[in-house]
């Protein structure tokens, strides 16, 4: 089963639940700020992709932090801060058969058919 991680409201998350419904695929959508994300599954993650991969540096709400939560968010503290503001996740995040992918480019597409 497919599980997708983001916001219901974020248009490349939107874009990808139209795109999956257009392929039939069957997925299980988790908003990551109304149904919650655990810092285990962030961690897990992180081990998968790297942090780099996973915490937006662009948004608006790293943009609104401190220097001192911004500074948190390298090494484990990255882990802590995006369980406190999920909204540091890049998005959509797809769990399936134990693997990880961030974002929704061909490569996402390609691997979420296969």
């Amino acid at each position: 089963m497919l599980t997708m991680y983001g916001l219901k409201n974020c248009d490349t998350c939107r874009k990808a639940m139209k795109w999956l419904e257009s392929e039939g695929i069957a997925y299980e959508f988790k908003d990551v700020r109304k149904d919650g994300v655990s810092a285990a599954d962030i961690a897990g993650w992180t081990q998968k992709v790297g942090i780099e991969s996973l915490l937006n540096r662009r948004g608006t709400t790293w943009r609104g932090l401190s220097d001192a939560d911004k500074a948190k968010g390298e090494g484990d503290g990255g882990v802590a801060l995006m369980a406190e503001h999920p909204a540091l996740i890049k998005r959509p995040v797809f769990v399936k058969g134990g693997d990880v992918r961030v974002g929704f480019k061909d490569a996402e597409q390609t691997w979420i058919k296969s």
